[in-house]
């Protein structure tokens, strides 16, 4: 069960608390390479299992999870810390407080799980809200540099992929649940 993959992601996991002390202490330079480290951790750990052919359920949860922790966390930090523009934050984290309990909802009704599978636009979101954090976090740790204009591009990017994703989980899911009861209504 606790293949490297895994260990990775729970390392990641792990990390969490210690970014979000280093941004509290404002030692924004250390956050941005401990964001940095799980990047790459994130990246390391999906070529493995792939390569050595070691996914696994428990990796399946654990990976998205992970990312969710960092970037909400991260999301929030920064927008109370006003690196970040409360609407954004806003919008972040009810995309995925609606997902979830989008899912939730689905299950309750249907009592059956449907595939929690990222979607592309859900995986560019993801990518753009890493984006986003890691360039506050080099801004705050290097505020000599010019970089308003690609922050606020950045940031509205990040914003429209995140509403578009989120429209398109709630889509599959109602799609989802529409089709399970027209093939209920059928047999």
């Amino acid at each position: 069960m606790l293949t490297l993959p895994n260990f990775l992601t729970l390392l990641r996991i792990v990390a969490i608390p210690i970014f979000l002390i280093f941004l509290a202490d404002h030692n924004y330079g250390a956050a941005f390479m401990l964001f940095l480290a799980a990047g790459v951790t994130d990246t390391i750990d999906g070529a493995l299992a792939r390569l050595t052919d070691s996914r696994s359920n428990l990796g399946a949860v654990l990976d998205p999870m992970a990312d969710k922790l960092l970037l909400l966390s991260s999301f929030l930090v920064l927008g109370f810390t006003g690196a970040l523009p409360a609407w954004l934050v806003i919008l972040v984290v009810l995309r995925d407080v609606i997902v979830v309990l989008g899912y939730g909802a689905v299950f309750m009704v249907d009592h059956v799980w449907m595939d929690v599978a990222p979607s592309r636009l859900g995986k560019l979101s993801t990518f753009f809200q890493l984006f986003t954090v890691g360039f506050a976090l080099m801004y705050l740790a290097k505020p000599a540099l010019p970089m308003a204009t690609a922050s606020t591009l950045l940031q509205l990017a990040t914003g429209l992929v995140t509403a578009a994703s989120g429209i398109g989980y709630v889509y599959r899911g109602l799609l989802w649940h529409q089709q399970r009861a027209s093939g209920q209504q059928a047999g």
